[in-house]
């Protein structure tokens, strides 16, 4: 089915409405390349033990507390709206970074981050369900598409921040963080002006809509775990690759030759520049019109190619050249990104920040649980670690693409209608 025929034309307000709440993910990505930027700084500084280290990464942003956030914020969202909750988690987050910019004890590093955690957390299922629910048919993945560039974008200006600022030494990463504080206060003050999900108080206004929304056991039906249990496998495979990749990456830029810290930021904020190409040119471009299973497809395809290529030939910078624009460009158009968009798309109004914000839970506490372990299997050798990152980037895209749905050219209101319609013709095929 093509979009076109019921597309409506995006407003400035809509655009305005999406950058706002997708800023999110600017936050959350600018957060995590901060606290990693800064960690070399920190570990010498305070002569931090390799346990304390992986305490940190294990409930950074990126990981436990990030998920706990997003589990309790994504259900407050369901029961008193998107706005109130995206309005008001921006302040918790800043008095968070707060921790990290004032930072002179290793117990404020952890506060810090976990604070932070549970506040990036806690917005993503808001923001990402406000971006679906209030994107004009026929254009959600193009809106979904524009937060996931600015996921990207977080990395860079940090990436370039902390080069420029790299001579300060830790006073430099002060000024990333506050940099990020200074954001999550301007945001606060931006989304006031924010309306509610239309959507949202229309299926609050319901009969009944009250007690269905305070039923965690909505989710363990059937069809609602199915789609669970997809989201989970899809793109939980695949951050456990995007979560070990970078422990690894460096070792890529050391061995193609005698690379700079420069150098390194350079080929790392270009990687992330490919990405939001990528998500503009294709993903922006075509999730809305075309077969959402073939564009998966492909993508999984070339990140598989590109990950795979690292285990089976030896490590040159052509290689290294050709690997890092394969994976990144296939990811632009890939998991992270349907993950945003058939997360909101699989559930109901009333479920919809409740389901996105669980599945984001168990994703990211994988990733907290399996960062513990990652430092081990590094001594495994690379070879070796790159074959277990290729096959789970395998894994996610069999998933992905076996169990994809087609929504593409849908309103919400449509995939609604669908699977309503689609359960009420099971019933009866049960009941003959």
């Amino acid at each position: 089915m093509s979009a076109d025929a019921g597309a409506a034309p995006s407003s400035r307000e809509d655009w305005r409405n999406t950058i706002l709440a997708g800023l999110a993910n600017y936050i959350d990505a600018g957060s995590i390349v901060a606290g990693s930027a800064a960690l070399a700084l920190r570990v010498a500084a305070y002569d931090l033990a390799p346990s304390f280290v992986g305490l940190i990464g294990a409930f950074s942003a990126n990981a436990i507390s990030a998920g706990v956030g997003a589990l309790i914020g994504g259900r407050l969202c369901d029961l008193y709206g998107r706005k109130r909750i995206y309005q008001y988690d921006m302040l918790f987050y800043a008095f968070g970074m707060l921790f990290l910019v004032f930072a002179v004890s290793p117990w404020m590093i952890v506060v810090g981050f976990v604070l932070v955690g549970l506040a990036v957390g806690a917005d993503i299922p808001a923001s990402w369900s406000l971006i679906a629910e209030m994107a004009p048919n026929g254009a959600r993945g193009k809106h979904s598409g524009l937060a996931q560039v600015l996921w990207y974008a977080g990395p860079v200006v940090v990436l370039l921040l902390s080069l420029a600022l790299a001579p300060l030494g830790i006073l430099g990463m002060r000024i990333v963080f506050a940099h990020l504080a200074v954001m999550a206060l301007a945001l606060t003050f931006l989304r006031s002006r924010m309306k509610e999900s239309p959507l949202w108080e229309e299926a609050r206004a319901r009969p009944r809509a009250k007690g269905e929304a305070s039923a965690w056991r909505t989710l363990l039906r059937p069809r609602h775990l199915k789609a669970l249990i997809f989201l989970i496998g899809m793109y939980g495979l695949w951050n456990l690759w995007a979560g070990t990749y970078g422990f690894f990456f460096p070792y890529i830029l050391s061995t193609v030759g005698d690379q700079s810290q420069a150098t390194s930021v350079a080929v790392q904020a270009a990687s992330f520049a490919i990405g939001m190409v990528s998500i503009a040119l294709v993903f922006m471009r075509l999730s809305d019109r075309v077969n959402q299973r073939w564009l998966f497809g492909v993508s999984a395809l070339l990140q598989v190619a590109g990950m795979a290529m690292l285990a089976v030939a030896p490590l040159t910078l052509p290689l290294a050249m050709v690997h890092v624009f394969l994976m990144w460009f296939a990811a632009g158009f890939g998991q992270q990104s349907f993950f945003q968009l058939w997360s909101a798309e699989l559930f109901p109004t009333m479920i919809r920040a409740t389901a996105q914000g669980l599945a984001f839970a168990v994703v990211r506490i994988m990733l907290g649980v399996w960062s513990f372990f990652v430092p081990v299997l590094t001594l495994a050798g690379f070879q070796t670690l790159a074959w277990i990152l290729t096959g789970f980037l395998a894994a996610s895209g069999l998933i992905g693409w076996i169990w994809a749905p087609r929504h593409e050219g849908k309103s919400l209101e449509d995939i609604q209608r669908d699977r309503d319609r689609d359960r009420d013709d099971a019933i009866v095929d049960q009941r003959r």
